[in-house]
């Protein structure tokens, strides 16, 4: 009997790419339809791996997936997978930690070029019959301006030497990293408080955690300088939505520019699509052709990896490899 890898979900045109290289090991792809709890949970008894991108993988389908010796995410992201029941049951859980990188960071730039000169709102009244380039205010440029990095990843690193290019100031906050001396031309501030005091844009790049949710609520809000803007290019869940509608109906914040939401996609009476000082874009900063086959092929490879007994370098749960519960031989070679 070959082996079944799960597809929960996936965000691009076609699985050719995994079929390919997953026939290496004589899998074959089961592909879900709508990838809920229940039709996963009904598809898992009968796979030896999943592959997921956005869709929950519960403890509910882990249980169920009583063959499954891995599970790969698409993405780097790991706040859909239930990796404490994953390690409980001996499954081994990666994910792609380079994904994506540039692609991040050249939308977080775009965004923040976007909301510093106007963009949208000039767009909009252009297209509707407008030529008034005094409409909206007057604007600053960017040379100069501090820009704040909440975060300081891969992506992170990426956006700081592009805001560099325009001439920014770049100061950096990581909870992990308190106390980190400069690095290069950047900045580390000692507190969030002290990071969104003097910065005069605010971009976040933090993981989807428990310690994470709502990273960004009223009271942090309250402390950006007057003027300031705010871009999330990460996970919805690290603002408090309705505390950022508040601040920008009051003017607290001069805009937002948001690629990801807490529910995607928003209802189409959600506040922050009516508001002029809001862009938002539909979770897009991670596409591009190179960005996507990339994806595929190295989270298809973490699967054959393991089907062939192999660890992944990029395994996210390495305690597992310790356990008596662990599905697949001890001492395999790293993949």
């Amino acid at each position: 009997m070959s082996l079944r890898v799960l597809v929960t979900d996936y965000a691009w045109p076609s699985l050719d790419i995994e079929r390919g290289i997953l026939s290496e090991v004589g899998a074959e792809l089961v592909v879900a339809q709508s990838g809920l709890e229940e039709e996963l949970t009904s598809l898992a008894p009968e796979v030896d791996a999943i592959l997921t991108c956005w869709k929950p993988v519960t403890a509910t389908v882990l249980r169920a997936a009583e063959k499954c010796r891995t599970v790969a995410r698409y993405g780097v992201g790991l706040d859909n997978i239930d990796i404490r029941a994953a390690t409980e049951l001996g499954i081994l859980v990666s994910n792609v930690p380079d994904f994506c990188s540039d692609e991040v960071a050249d939308h977080t730039l775009a965004l923040i070029l976007a909301q510093a000169r106007q963009i949208p709102a000039y767009d909009r009244q252009t297209s509707s019959g407008g030529w008034d380039n005094k409409e909206f205010g007057s604007m600053h440029r960017l040379r100069g301006r501090v820009l704040g990095l909440v975060g300081y990843g891969s992506i992170a690193r990426g956006v700081a030497t592009r805001a560099r290019a325009f001439g920014m100031d770049v100061v950096a906050f990581s909870p992990s990293r308190v106390g980190t001396p400069a690095e290069g031309s950047v900045r580390f501030a000692d507190s969030l408080d002290s990071l969104l005091r003097q910065s005069d844009i605010v971009s976040l790049h933090l993981p989807a955690t428990p310690a994470t949710d709502k990273f960004i609520g009223a009271e942090e809000l309250a402390a950006f300088k007057p003027g300031a803007c705010l871009v999330n290019t990460s996970r919805g869940a690290l603002i408090d939505e309705d505390a950022l509608v508040e601040a920008l109906t009051n003017h607290q914040l001069h805009g937002a520019a948001l690629d990801v939401l807490v529910t995607e996609p928003p209802l189409a009476t959600h506040p922050l699509r009516e508001l002029p000082t809001a862009i938002l874009t539909p979770h897009a900063a991670f596409m591009s052709e190179e960005s996507v086959t990339e994806l595929q092929q190295k989270a298809a490879r973490n699967v054959t990896t393991v089907l062939r007994g192999g660890i992944p370098e990029t395994t996210v749960n390495g305690e597992v490899l310790q356990s008596p519960a662990l599905r697949m031989p001890l001492g395999a070679a790293r993949g």
